[in-house]
């Protein structure tokens, strides 16, 4: 990838790293997707259980996605785990980051028809959508979508913009991501089926209010599936546990609440 973020990540998120160098206790990480950011993961957060050979998890050059834990901005000091990301979040994430590498190569392929370079249509055009929507690929989903009054605000220059559709057209597929979780509520009050169903609804009511796509579907008590669809990891992530936090909020007093996520990571 040729455009990298200046800034620094945020904690928790969820990172492309490539491995830097081996120690017999840690691990050191470039930041692929961050400009001149550098990491460290522990030996203990390389794996559960005890390590006896580290290089048995890890090889130097290999890519590897990783969450990150702490960050000490004063110090340009980052922590990062591998073990802490689940199969889920490891297949979205190298799946958003092929999404926008295909984004960046359609910069590429209209400089090349422009006779211009790369560094120039950022400049132009992808700077701009970045600065907007975080990505590339999110923004050329949203071209996909709703055609190319997306790109309207971003004052581009006539020629581009028309190279830019064209491509996003013929390129690009609307993607978006699934988690899958299910919440376990029960209540031992009178009234208990009741406070079920009100804890249920205010989680409905808030993902229709805010334009979540949730489906809710009853398995058998005290089980109730939550199917969250969004365009990608990171947002996904975030409506879920914002309706999770309601739930577990709203029965709190009444009865009892748990989240299980579906691949067997419970929170």
């Amino acid at each position: 990838m040729f455009y990298k973020k200046q800034d620094f990540p945020e904690v928790d998120d969820i990172v492309i790293c490539t491995i830097k160098k081996i120690l017999p206790n840690c691990v050191f990480v470039t930041l692929d997707e961050y400009e001149n950011k550098e990491g460290l993961i522990h030996i203990s957060e390389i794996s559960p259980g005890r390590i006896r050979n580290i290089r048995d998890f890890v090889k130097e050059g290999k890519k590897i996605v990783c969450k990150i834990l702490r960050i000490d901005k004063i110090k340009n000091h980052i922590d990062l785990s591998l073990r802490r990301v689940n199969q889920a979040q490891r297949i979205n994430k190298n799946s958003e980051y092929k999404q926008e590498q295909k984004s960046e190569k359609i910069l590429e392929l209209v400089a090349k028809d422009l006779k211009r370079d790369l560094p120039f249509m950022y400049k132009e055009a992808g700077n701009k959508i970045i600065e907007k929507y975080g990505s590339l690929s999110l923004c050329f989903q949203d071209v996909v979508k709703d055609g190319e009054s997306v790109l309207k605000d971003f004052k581009i220059a006539p020629n581009i913009t028309k190279s830019l559709i064209e491509l996003i057209n013929k390129r690009i597929k609307i993607k978006e991501v699934e988690i899958d979780s299910t919440l376990l509520l029960s209540s031992n009050k009178p009234n208990g089926v009741e406070i079920i169903k009100e804890t249920l609804r205010k989680v409905n009511d808030l993902a229709v209010k805010n334009q979540y796509k949730l489906k809710i579907q009853y398995i058998g008590a005290p089980k109730y599936r939550m199917i969250l669809t969004a365009q990608d990891y990171k947002t996904a992530e975030k409506q879920v546990n914002e309706l999770t936090q309601l739930a577990l909020k709203s029965i709190q007093g009444l009865g009892e609440g748990k989240f299980i996520r579906n691949d067997k990571r419970d929170t």
